[in-house]
């Protein structure tokens, strides 16, 4: 495990400030002096790219900026970030994150996190932050493949997968990690694209604006273990036709003109159908911010992965009391009631016992 800032010092420095004024940063600001060593192509370029494009609208200080990382290609991310960070332990990012987000609500916590780490061997870190709404950003990289062990499936992998752990086709089904994070009770839920910059910035503001727990699957392409996986979705002649974007207030429509939309049957669940034979009166409006995931959860099963029609964009973005003031709350309540206490008193209070 490290702790570090980008440039491997273990510790920020205070940018430089005229007295009295704030200094303005640049998406250079946040670039560290590290190598950047993914693959060549790989999408994790993409999304660091628009992750230090996006990070001065915050106005906030670096050194109030933390990265938290677990296992995997996209762990590599704190290295790359002129900010805080820890690479820290297989899955469990979230648990640590969870106790900096709490002992230090000053700062800005933010996870990253891959389909193998996050879904497999952190499965229950990354169900519990979010369901106690924790103050944290939580960035998920799904390439459907682990790619640092060289090319085993994962817990997003689809049925049938061919890999050199199953030569004969995984028999797993896979997760969908929006419906994981709706089912886990997350007040902020959203999907984005690696190659979509001016997308996954509009996502990564929302998330950055939400008070609570907030989650972000982002499909990024795995060029040499998993190439092609979201073509789909990102290919001039087939993303119109399916990409199902998600605005708030507005009718659920896709395809060419808008052609194609969302309804809800009388059965009460979603489906796609054609404009012109339902009318647009017909089509779903979509609500983010409505209290109940049920909506949400099924928009996140009109796909189980890239393979058709598959929604994108902020699925729930609701208000919840966050668990970092739950516990603060406690605590100032317990010390005006009973003061500050004593450990030692603590520790040798009760039954006790001497060994010798």
């Amino acid at each position: 495990m490290s702790v570090t800032n980008g440039n491997g010092n273990g510790a920020v420095k205070a940018a430089e400030r005229p007295t009295g004024a704030a200094m303005k940063l640049t998406a250079k600001d946040f670039k560290s002096d590290q190598e950047v060593r993914w693959c060549p192509g790989c999408g994790d370029y993409a999304i660091l790219s628009a992750v230090q494009g996006f990070m001065p609208s915050l106005g906030i200080p670096r050194e109030r900026i933390v990265f938290i990382s677990g296992i995997g290609c996209s762990s590599r991310f704190p290295y790359y970030m002129n900010t805080y960070g820890m690479h820290s332990i297989h899955g469990r990012a979230p648990a640590i994150a969870s106790g900096l987000s709490v002992s230090r609500p000053d700062l800005s916590v933010w996870v990253i996190t891959g389909d193998g780490d996050a879904l497999s061997i952190g499965g229950n870190h990354l169900i519990h932050a979010l369901r106690r709404n924790v103050n944290l950003k939580i960035l998920l990289f799904n390439n459907q493949i682990y790619g640092l062990t060289k090319g085993q499936y994962s817990p997003t992998s689809e049925l049938g997968k061919i890999t050199k752990s199953t030569p004969m086709g995984s028999v797993d089904y896979p997760f969908n990690p929006v419906s994981v994070a709706l089912g886990a009770e997350a007040s902020f839920v959203a999907r984005s694209i690696d190659s979509d910059r001016r997308h996954l910035t509009e996502v990564l503001t929302a998330a950055a604006n939400h008070k609570g727990s907030a989650f972000i699957e982002i499909y990024q392409n795995c060029n040499i273990f998993n190439d092609g996986a979201f073509d789909l979705l990102k290919e001039p002649d087939s993303r119109d036709d399916n990409q199902i974007r998600l605005r708030h207030g507005e009718p659920i429509r896709f395809g060419a003109a808008g052609g194609r939309g969302v309804r809800l049957t009388g059965e009460g669940r979603a489906e796609l159908v054609d404009v012109a034979e339902v009318g647009e009166d017909a089509l779903l409006r979509h609500d983010a911010h409505r209290q109940d995931p049920s909506l949400a959860f099924m928009l996140s099963r009109l796909s189980h992965g890239a393979d058709g029609p598959t929604p994108i964009g902020v699925f729930r973005d609701v208000e919840r009391p966050v668990y970092d003031e739950l516990l603060a709350g406690q605590l100032e309540r317990a010390t005006a009631k009973q003061g500050e206490g004593d450990l030692d008193k603590l520790l040798h209070s009760g039954d006790t016992w001497e060994l010798t």
